[in-house]
C-alpha cells in the first residue's frame, strides 16, 4: 500500500499540492494525470524523498515515510524505483555497465556477476543486443527501456514512472506501454505512472487519478473516465482550450 494523506507542498508563494489524498492499490497500474504544473511529478518525488512534505503524511506498507532521515530513505528507494523522464543514464558508461552499477553498489555483486545479471535484465526489456553501446548512440525509446532495466535490478515492489512516453514516437511509446504492463504482471509490482499520453492512459491503466487544483479531482477506472460528464475531465480528455481549467491559479 502506498498512501498520500492530506499532503501539502509549496515552492515559495506557489502552492502546488493542496491536501493531496490518494491510496494506491497493491499491484495496480495507476496513472496520475492533469495539466502541466499541477503537481504530478512533485507528488511521486515525495515517495523517495527527493522532496519533503510541508504538511501531511505518506505511508508505505504501514510505515510513515515522509519523516525518515536521508539514511533511512535508502531502504525506501530500493523498494520504490523511479524511472525519470530523462532516463538519467551515465553517458560515459556502456548500457550494460549502467545496469550493472546498482547491482555492484547495492547487492555487492562482483563485476562478473553484476554484468551477467545486467545482461539478463537487458534481455527482459529487449535491449540485450545493445549492451555494449553508449547511451548517446541509442534512441530515446531505447534509453527509456535501459532505464527500466536498471530500475528492475533493485527488484522493487513499486515502480514510479515520470512521463515514460514523452518525446517518443508512437511506436516506441506503445512498446514502453506494453513493457510496463508486462513487467507489472510478471513481477507483481505496483506501478505509478505520471503521464499526459492519452493512448497510454486508456490502454494500460487500471485506475486513473486526475489532479486539479492540488488535489485528486477524480479517481476511477478508464471506463469511468470515458463515461463521466465532469467538465474538468472532459476538457482534459478532449484537449479543449476552453473550460474550467482556465481558472486563475490552476
Amino acid at each position: 500500500m502506498l498512501e498520500f494523506r492530506s499532503v501539502y507542498k509549496s515552492f515559495g508563494s506557489q502552492s502546488v499540492l493542496r491536501g493531496l489524498t490518494l491510496h494506491v492499490q497493491d499491484r495496480e497500474i495507476l496513472f496520475v494525470i492533469g495539466a502541466s504544473g499541477v503537481g504530478k511529478s512533485v507528488a511521486i518525488k515525495h515517495v523517495i524523498g527527493l522532496l519533503r512534505v510541508d504538511r501531511g503524511e505518506i505511508w508505505l506498507d504501514g510505515e510513515r515515510i515522509d519523516q525518515l532521515s536521508e539514511s533511512e530513505l535508502y531502504r525506501v528507494r530500493r523498494r520504490c524505483a523511479m524511472v525519470f523522464q530523462s532516463s538519467t543514464l551515465f553517458d560515459s558508461m556502456s548500457v550494460v555497465d549502467n545496469v550493472a552499477l546498482p547491482l555492484r553498489k547495492h547487492q555487492k555483486l562482483s563485476d562478473a556477476a553484476a554484468r551477467k545479471a545486467a545482461l539478463e535484465f537487458l534481455d527482459e526489456v529487449h535491449m540485450g543486443e545493445f549492451a555494449e553501446h553508449l547511451p548517446a548512440t541509442l534512441s530515446d525509446g531505447m534509453r527509456k527501456r535501459v532505464a527500466i532495466a536498471r530500475a528492475l535490478t533493485l527488484r522493487p515492489d513499486y515502480l514510479l514512472f515520470d512521463e515514460p512516453t514523452t518525446g517518443l514516437d508512437p511506436v516506441s511509446a506503445r512498446r514502453v506501454d506494453a513493457l510496463i504492463r508486462r513487467l507489472s504482471e510478471k513481477h507483481g509490482v505496483t506501478s505509478v505512472v505520471v503521464s499526459h499520453d492519452l493512448t497510454s492512459i486508456f490502454s494500460i491503466a487500471d485506475r486513473i487519478a486526475l489532479l486539479y487544483q492540488g488535489r485528486v479531482h477524480l479517481l476511477g477506472t478508464p471506463e469511468e473516465f470515458r463515461n463521466t460528464s465532469d467538465p474538468v475531465v472532459r476538457q482534459f480528455v478532449s484537449g479543449n482550450s476552453h473550460g474550467p481549467m482556465e481558472t486563475p491559479g490552476f
